[in-house]
């Protein structure tokens, strides 16, 4: 069974790349006025119809972290990781209903410009400052080289600079045509990676199939799965007692049962699909209307993501439980969870691997297009614009975010040229997640409480983000060694390691509950800071929705209990 990429899949490969540029020229060239004026390079103001919107976001989200990370993850953890991609439609939902209309009635184009509205010059930046770091040196960074690592792992592994290299020319080419190039290529790259994600899990079933003798049945593959490995269609694990063997305190440690559902899981989601420049700004720039139609719309495209990325992993356990694909999991000997979808792609006929390989490629040029653009909007609008140079006209300003996306992509390439961050040794998806998720649960109360509690003071929220960030790290270093293992408010559970540790999303939940609890109790307190909260406008109307709106709604909600019904 070849894993590498024969002439043909290069040939599907490079008819890919030449179809998005042409198209992505094509769509710069018909407005190419706009890329002068910052609302259209940045936001690509009321020119993205609702469906560019909803594909942007899922195109922008998934990419080598879902592909390779939670494909890994289904192998060891089965369908439970599925939680991630579900309850992000639902989080999806609160973030179109309640998220959105604040940000449209008040001109919001960025996360800092919120902040600044809502609070002080402080607040915004603090906050735009941290973005840029965590943006480049975390998320721009990771995203690149994990998908270096998989396209590279494709194609033979022999040319992992190259292929980083071409990665970031790829989505350089993008992004610099601004948001409306990239909102209109990320249709194309949606259908692409659905496509190619979808004839790699039909494969892969078949193949299990096949393999226990059911003939070419993939929906008899998928039934073998549940048969043969029902733990991995268990979506809340409970928590281990006694006698618990490691897999299940890992497992747990990972996806704590019913007590991720609690906070950590919400404040996770709620924060990344509402909260973030990256992915807010898809819809920054349409009306109230159509941003609520894209960001339902990719809430229900959010309900298959797990057919894609998961569904495979699970279908490599199986196989390799079966005996098959016992080379294809090793890295230097060692079984790693994280080459269950490349070897699954082996499986693939020639002409297919390289539509698996354009689908994920579109997967990690669209994030990597997507955050680039994100970091030349903070950037130019809340720094540059705002402190630097305050009279700058369009034209300079969008300049100014050209260069800064070069010299962003670069400084990935450099830092992931050796490695430096260590990010192959921890795993991309644990990478992403243990930054992101140290100021996750100190962000979210400065957001939450900023909507729906006008007392709230700057004060607070400086407090709360500094507070929330040192709780954070006091959480996941200390904690153990200085109350203990057991405590009413958690358990820590013992690492191969041999240290103790706190499940990562139990942490979460606790951080965000002290640091809002601290926010509110300063804002009781400062009196005189409150009256800044009459900056945001308010709209009585802005939670009304429309029939079809509810109806989209409904779908999201009934899909997602009727999964976790089929699968508790």
């Amino acid at each position: 069974m070849p894993q590498t990429l024969q002439q043909y899949d290069y040939l599907v490969f490079l008819l890919y790349f030449v179809i998005i540029s042409s198209y992505g020229f094509w769509i710069y060239r018909r407005k190419k006025s706009a890329t002068l004026n910052t609302n259209d390079f940045f936001l690509a103001e009321g020119q993205l119809t609702w469906w560019a919107i909803g594909a942007s976001l899922i195109a922008s989200n998934i990419s080598a972290e879902q592909f390779i990370g939670m494909s890994g993850n289904g192998f060891r953890l089965g369908l439970a990781i599925s939680a991630y991609e579900w309850l992000a439609a639902i989080s999806l939902v609160v973030v179109g209903i309640f998220f959105m209309p604040v940000y449209l009635k008040n001109k919001i184009y960025t996360m800092p410009q919120f902040l600044k509205t809502r609070y002080n010059d402080t607040v915004a930046m603090i906050m735009a400052i941290f973005w840029l770091f965590l943006y480049i040196f975390v998320n721009l960074t990771s995203i690149l080289y994990l998908g270096t690592i998989a396209i590279n792992n494709l194609s033979g592994g022999q040319h992992f600079h190259l292929i980083m290299i071409g990665l970031a020319v790829f989505a350089l080419f993008i992004t610099l045509g601004g948001m409306k190039v990239i909102g209109y290529t990320d249709v194309i790259q949606v259908v692409v990676l659905s496509v190619g994600g979808l004839i790699t899990t039909y494969i892969a079933l078949t193949v299990v199939s096949k393999e226990f003798g059911y003939g070419n049945n993939a929906f008899a593959g998928f039934n073998h799965l549940i048969k043969t490995a029902p733990d991995h269609f268990k979506m809340i694990f409970d928590k281990p007692g006694p006698g618990a063997t490691e897999k299940q305190i890992e497992d747990y440690s990972s996806l704590p049962g019913l007590a991720m559902m609690a906070a950590g899981m919400w404040i996770a989601n709620l924060n990344y699909w509402g909260c973030n420049q990256y992915i807010t700004q898809r819809a920054l720039g349409a009306d109230l209307k159509t941003a609520r139609s894209g960001i339902f719309f990719a809430a229900i495209l959010k309900l298959f993501m797990p057919l894609l990325v998961v569904v495979p992993g699970i279908a490599a356990y199986v196989l390799h439980e079966h005996g098959q694909l016992q080379q294809e999991m090793l890295t230097a000997g060692t079984l790693n969870q994280d080459n269950a979808y490349s070897s699954v792609i082996g499986f693939l006929p020639v002409g297919l691997k390289g539509l698996s390989m354009a689908a994920l490629t579109a997967a990690i040029v669209a994030s990597l297009a997507g955050k680039a653009n994100s970091i030349s909007t903070i950037f130019s609008l809340d720094i540059y614009k705002k402190y630097l140079n305050k009279s700058a006209a369009d034209i300079k300003t969008v300049y100014i975010g050209r260069l800064v996306i070069i010299i962003s992509l670069i400084i990935a390439i450099v830092i992931n040229w050796n490695d430096t961050l260590g990010i192959g040794g921890k795993g991309g998806f644990e990478f992403i997640q243990k930054y992101t998720g140290y100021i996750s649960p100190a962000i979210f109360p400065v957001f939450l409480l900023g909507f729906f509690w006008k007392k709230t003071t700057s004060k607070a929220a400086i407090s709360g983000i500094f507070f929330g960030l040192i709780l954070a790290i006091l959480f996941d270093k200390f904690m153990p060694q200085l109350m203990g293992n057991e405590t009413l408010l958690y358990t820590a559970f013992k690492t191969k390691a041999g240290t103790y540790e706190i499940p990562y999303l139990i942490q979460m939940g606790w951080v965000f509950f002290f640091t809002t609890l601290t926010m509110v109790i300063i804002s009781l307190i400062d009196v005189k800071g409150q009256t800044h909260a009459s900056a945001l406008e308010e709209d009585n109307t802005k939670y009304k929705l429309t029939n079809t709106h509810i109806a989209m709604i409904i779908i999201v909600l009934v899909v997602v209990a009727a999964l976790y019904f089929r699968f508790w």
